[in-house]
Formats: C-alpha cells, structure tokens, sequence
C-alpha cells in the first residue's frame, strides 16, 4: 500500500442512480475501494457501476466495502423536518446548505417535499442554520443481522466498523454478531475519530476483540473532521493531524493507516509537507541526502491511503447534476461529454494520491 484511494459513498446515501454513477467513474479513475451503505440495493449499484466501468475498460475491479456501527454515529442519521411547518416566508437556507441536494421545499420527480431521505447522508450543516429550529436529526445503528446476511451474498470484499472507540463493549458486540461472515473478506477496517491519549489503547482493545477472528487484512480509518471535505483546504487539516499523532506512534496494534475526514485535493499535499506521503524514503542522512526507511519504521512512519467523499462526491455530482437537468436520470456511459468531463475531475483528485501527474 502507500498509495490506496478508497472513494466513500456515503454510510447514510443511498441514492442508487448517483451511486451507480459514481461506482463507474472513480472505477475507471482507478480507486481501490469503493465504500457505502450497508443495504442490498446500495451494493447493486455499486457492482453495476463497476461493471459498466469495465465494459468500457478492462480495469481491475475495485474492492466493494460496506460500512456499519457500533452506536450512534454523525456518519449514521438523517435530517428530516415537516415542510408544512415552515413560515412561507422563510428564506430556506437549508436548501442553500445542503452538499447533497437532499433538501427541497418543492416536488421533485413525484418525491415529497422536505428531506429526500435517500440522498441526505447526515453532515448536520442543515441543523445550525435553521432560523425556527425545524430540523431534527434521527439516528440509527446498522443491523447486524441484517449485515451478515448481506456479507453472505459473496458481493462485499470488505467490511468498515464506524465507532466511537470508547465503549468497547458495543465494539465486541458488533464483532461477534458479525460471526463467521467475516471470514471470506479481504479487508476489515475500524474508522474512529482522535481521542488524544486514549486512541492508542481503544485501538489495542478492538484489534484484541478482533484477532482471534482476523483472517484478512485490517486497517485503522483515522477520521479527522467528518463529512467536511467539500469545505475548503482547511477542512483537511485534522485528518492530517491524526496521522501525525499516530505516524509518531511506536507501539500501535497492526493495521494499516488510512486518512478519512476532511480529506481533498489538498490532503496529499499536507502529507508531503509533514513528510508522511512517502513510499521508500522518509529522512535525510548527514549528507542531506534521502535514505530508505527500513521495514520496521515505515510500519510506523507510513500513512497507506487517502479515503475521498464530500469532496469526491461534490467535483463529480457538479457533472452529473448536469446530465441529470439535461437527460433526467440516465447512465453516464451513454453520455460520452459528461463522462469525460467526470472522468477528468476524478482523475485530478485520485490522482494526487496515484502521482497520475508525476507529482
């Protein structure tokens, strides 16, 4: 690893014909993940983007990565109000807020008016800014049965646990719920925000639960700032500082390091200059001259991949709001001036982290 690029769909959106639609676009840019919500119908249009991306190139297939929680999670609500409620002269600044056109105080396509359920994803910017406090979040946490019958279908490579990392009881119930459906993935990875001193032994405790019934790989999802890569430069700057926090490390439990959590086209250039973006030298010897890590110290020194999302989602959904306006909801294959154009904005930022560039 060292350059992996997981694109996050979302663990709350589940708008099947976007989903799909990206699925295709960052296949064909070369991600090596795709992440999103845990429901049979997101996982179809996944593989169906996919697949669609291979028939117009014979790429290698992304692994398909379902998302779950432990307990209530910013990654796992929805914002919902009653539009009837709302003062007709209400300036709606909620509509104006909203990264994900889920918010409409008229019909759209025969869906009712308010929150569309199925493209909110639950960043809460919508929440704050309401002048009559109308907006209420709900919350939900993934059923875990539900969840290892999905992992049974063979169409999921791997499996990511959103927690808190500080109830390890809810941790070890959701692991051993998960059971035996497990043990055919190729990736399990844990996505936890940064809890200063605590960080360290949460993570001990969760790689002990899962180690006895690890058979694949594990990765450490560091979640800088949630859900805000869409911002602006800064919203990357916690993400980056989580990895200096756990790059500085010794004794951590084995995994892979992954950045999540404000991450953009900068994020890549943040490592650099803390000088964690890097594959086979890291220091300068006396002679100022690089020298190569070895084994042992980029284990500890090594970020492995940049996981992309709002930010993702945002230069790729500008393409596909346009083709939708245009020729309502269609597949983007069909549509070659709109493909390349999200082909090329997906290429920009996948590739930061690829070097497409030679950067």
């Amino acid at each position: 690893m060292g350059n992996w690029v997981k694109l996050i769909c979302g663990a709350s959106f589940e708008d099947v014909i976007d989903i799909r639609n990206l699925s295709l676009v960052y296949t064909l840019a070369g991600v090596d993940c795709i992440d999103c919500a845990a429901e049979a119908s997101v996982v179809n249009a996944v593989n169906d983007g996919i697949e669609a991306a291979r028939a117009i190139l014979p790429i290698r297939r992304p692994w398909v990565m379902i998302s779950v929680n432990d307990g209530e999670d910013l990654h796992f609500r929805k914002a919902e109000f009653d539009p009837d409620d709302c003062p007709p002269d209400c300036s709606r600044p909620c509509e104006n807020v909203c990264p994900a056109d889920a918010i409409s105080n008229s019909s759209i396509a025969g869906l009712s008016k308010g929150v569309l359920a199925e493209r909110c994803y639950g960043c809460g910017r919508c929440l704050p800014i309401c002048p009559y406090d109308k907006i209420r979040a709900t919350t939900y946490v993934r059923d875990v049965a539900s969840t290892s019958e999905l992992l049974a279908r063979d169409e999921v490579d791997a499996i990511e646990i959103h927690t808190s990392g500080r109830q390890a009881e809810l941790f070890h119930e959701l692991w051993n719920g998960l059971g035996d459906s497990i043990h055919k993935l190729r990736l399990v990875a844990v996505s936890m925000p940064d809890i200063g001193e605590l960080t360290i032994p949460a993570m001990d405790s969760m790689y002990a639960t899962m180690k006895a019934n690890l058979r694949c790989l594990n990765l450490w999802q560091l979640d800088g700032r949630p859900m805000s890569g869409d911002i602006g430069r800064g919203a990357t700057r916690e993400a980056i500082k989580f990895a200096l926090h756990l790059a500085s490390v010794k004794d951590k439990p084995k995994g892979f390091l992954q950045l999540a959590g404000g991450t953009n086209a900068h994020t890549v250039e943040g490592l650099k200059r803390e000088r964690l973006f890097q594959t086979t030298t890291i220091s300068d010897n006396s002679n100022g001259e690089k020298v190569p890590l070895n084994s042992s110290e980029a284990s500890h020194a090594l970020i492995s991949g940049v996981a992309f999302g709002g930010y993702a989602r945002k230069i790729v959904g500008r393409v596909l709001r346009s083709l939708q306006s245009e020729h309502g909801y269609a597949c983007l294959e069909d549509h070659p001036d709109h493909l390349l154009k999200a082909l090329e904005e997906s290429l920009a930022l996948v590739g930061t982290v690829k070097c497409y560039r030679g950067s």
